[in-house]
C-alpha cells in the first residue's frame, strides 16, 4: 500500500481516513460500522487509559465492571434515557442457533430459544448500574459511592468513521451516588476539570469548558458539562462530558438511603465518560500532510533510533553505542525503539516513523561514532541538530517537553485565530461558513436553537463556564440575552 496521503486542504475527510489506516491505528472490520484497533492505535489508547485511570483514582474513584446486557424493562425505567438511546440500540432476542434444515452447513436462529425478556446491548450503563446500586446503598454511611468502569458500548450508528463514530467503541463511564445535590454537582464539575486537564496536559489539545443547552444535554440529565475542542478543519469535537443526573435515576430505580436524621431520601447522581473518540481528536488536532504528529506524553514510541551503516561490523559498533543511549533514556522513563532491521533502508524507516508521528528521531552512522555525535530530528517542526553523544539524553529530555508545549501552543493559536465574535445573523452565517467557533448571543429558546441549526447546520457547543454577563440581543431573533454562547459545526 502506498503511504502517500491526500492533502488536508484537498479533502480533509479522506486525509483523516487514509491516515488512520496507513499509520496502522485501525481498520474497518467484517462487522459494518465496527473497527479493529491495531496494536499501534491501541498503544495510544493504553497510554490515555493509564493517565485517566490514575487521575480517577487520585480523586477517590474505584473501578468495577457491570454486564454488557441490560434487561429491556430496566432500560425502560428512566424514560428520557431510554427514549434518547432507543434508535441506537442493538437488541438480543434469542439465545441459541441451530442447523438450518433447508440449507446444509448453515445455521439459523432457533425459534424455540426466544428469550423471556429481550436484552439491550448497553449503549450506556446507567440502567444496569443503578439497579445494582439499589442493593449497595442503604445508609448515608454508604455514600458517596464513586465507581468507574472501563468497557465497550454499542450504539448502532448508521454513518460511521474510524474512532470518531463507530457502532462499538471503547470508553470509561463513571457513575457516582451522593447524599446531597451540592455534592453531586461538585463531583460532575470536578470530572469536567479532570477531562480538561487530561486533554490539555497530555493530549496538548486546548478545550473550552461549558454547559450544554437543554436540547444538547445527555438524555436523563439535569445538566451536562462538556469539554469542546476545535479541529483543524474548523469543526468542533465534543471530547468528554460529565452529567449531573439529579435524582432521576434514583427515583426510577428506587435507590434510597437513610440520612443522619433517620429519614429515607433518594440519592443524587452523576455519570461521566470519554471514549476512543479522543484518538480521533488527537489526530485532527496536530497531524499534518506527512502523517501523525503525536504529543510526547501519549506517543507509544517517544524516540526512535535508526542506524546508518555498511556491513555487519559497522552495525555492531553502532549497536554498542546505541545500547548505552537506550539504557540512559529508559532510566529517565523515555520509551525508545532501536530499529536495526536490515530489511528496510534508512529512508524508508524515516518515512515510516514520520507517518506514525514519533516525536524524536535519532540517526547515527559510522562517522558519528568517530566524531562522538548523532543527529536528532523533531517530528513537529522537522528541525534537525547534531549533538554530542554525551549530551544526547539531556537534549532529548528537554526536546520532548518543548515539543509537548509547542503542540499545545500551536493549537491554542489556531483556536484563537478561528474564533469569531458576531452580533448579527449575516456575520454569523459568514463566520459559520468559514469554520471555527462563533461566539454569539442566543435568546435561550430551543426554537431559536433549532432554526439556527436548520439555516446553518451549526449547533450550540456550550455555554462557556467563563462566559461574562453582558447585555446583548439574540443573533437571530433580537430578543434579550445576557451571555454569549459558542456555536460551531461539529463531528
Amino acid at each position: 500500500m502506498s503511504k502517500h496521503l491526500t492533502k488536508r486542504a484537498e479533502d480533509y475527510s479522506k486525509w483523516y481516513n487514509e491516515l488512520v489506516v496507513k499509520a496502522d491505528l485501525a481498520e474497518n472490520s467484517a462487522v459494518r460500522g465496527c473497527m479493529v484497533i491495531k496494536p499501534y492505535g491501541f498503544a495510544i489508547w493504553e497510554k490515555m487509559q493509564a493517565e485517566l485511570d490514575r487521575m480517577f483514582k487520585e480523586t477517590g474513584h474505584q473501578n468495577a465492571y457491570f454486564p454488557l446486557f441490560v434487561p429491556k424493562s430496566l432500560f425502560e425505567a428512566e424514560e428520557k434515557n431510554a427514549e434518547g438511546f432507543a434508535k441506537e440500540c442493538a437488541v438480543v432476542t434469542h439465545y441459541r442457533l441451530q442447523n438450518d434444515p433447508n440449507r446444509e452447513g448453515k445455521l439459523r436462529v432457533d425459534p424455540e430459544a426466544k428469550l423471556e425478556e429481550e436484552l439491550v446491548v448497553r449503549p450506556t450503563s446507567e440502567a444496569i448500574i443503578w439497579n445494582t446500586y439499589k442493593g449497595w446503598i442503604q445508609s448515608y454511611r454508604d455514600l458517596p459511592l464513586l465507581i468507574n468502569q472501563w468497557a465497550n458500548v454499542v450504539r448502532w450508528e448508521m454513518r460511521t468513521r474510524l474512532f470518531l463514530r463507530t457502532a462499538e467503541f471503547l470508553w470509561q463511564e463513571g457513575h457516582t451516588a451522593h447524599a446531597t445535590k451540592s455534592e453531586a454537582v461538585v463531583e460532575a464539575k470536578q470530572m469536567q476539570d479532570v477531562y480538561a486537564e487530561f486533554a490539555e496536559n497530555f493530549m496538548a489539545m486546548p478545550v473550552i469548558k461549558g454547559v450544554k443547552s437543554d436540547s444538547e444535554r445527555f438524555a436523563g440529565a439535569e445538566d451536562t458539562y462538556t469539554i469542546e475542542a476545535l479541529m483543524q478543519d474548523g469543526k468542533a469535537l465534543q471530547a468528554g462530558t460529565s452529567h449531573f443526573l439529579g435524582q432521576n435515576f434514583a427515583e426510577a430505580f428506587d435507590v434510597k438511603f437513610t440520612s443522619k436524621e433517620g429519614k429515607q431520601e433518594y440519592v443524587w447522581a452523576t455519570s461521566w465518560g470519554v471514549s476512543t473518540r479522543l484518538i480521533g481528536g488527537l489526530i485532527m488536532t496536530h497531524s499534518d500532510d506527512k502523517g501523525l504528529v503525536l504529543p510526547p506524553k501519549l506517543a507509544p514510541i517517544q524516540v526512535v533510533i535508526v542506524p546508518i551503516y555498511k556491513g555487519e561490523e559497522q552495525l555492531e559498533a553502532i549497536s554498542k553505542k546505541v545500547d548505552e543511549i537506550v539504557k540512559e533514556l529508559r532510566k529517565k522513563g523515555i520509551s525508545v525503539k532501536f530499529d536495526n532491521r536490515d530489511t528496510f533502508r534508512p529512508g524508508a524507516k524515516f518515512a515510516e516513523y514520520e507517518l506514525k508521528g514519533v516525536p524524536v528521531r535519532i540517526a547515527i552512522g559510522n562517522r558519528d561514532l568517530e566524531n562522538g555525535t548523532l543527529e536528532i530530528a523533531r517530528r513537529d517542526t522537522f528541525e534537525k541538530q547534531t549533538v554530542n553523544q554525551n549530551d544526547a539524553v539531556v537534549v532529548i529530555e528537554h526536546l520532548l517537553e518543548e515539543i509537548q508545549n509547542n503542540l499545545f501552543q500551536k493549537a491554542i493559536d489556531y483556536r484563537k485565530e478561528n474564533t469569531t465574535v458576531v452580533d448579527d445573523f449575516a456575520a454569523f452565517k459568514k463566520a459559520i461558513k468559514r469554520g471555527g467557533f462563533v461566539s454569539a448571543h442566543w435568546d435561550g429558546t430551543e426554537e431559536t436553537e433549532d432554526r439556527i441549526k436548520e439555516y446553518t447546520k451549526a449547533t450550540i457547543r456550550c455555554i462557556p463556564n467563563d462566559a461574562k454577563e453582558e447585555v446583548g440581543a439574540c443573533v437571530l431573533t433580537g430578543k434579550p440575552s445576557t451571555k454569549r454562547v459558542l456555536f460551531a459545526k461539529a463531528y
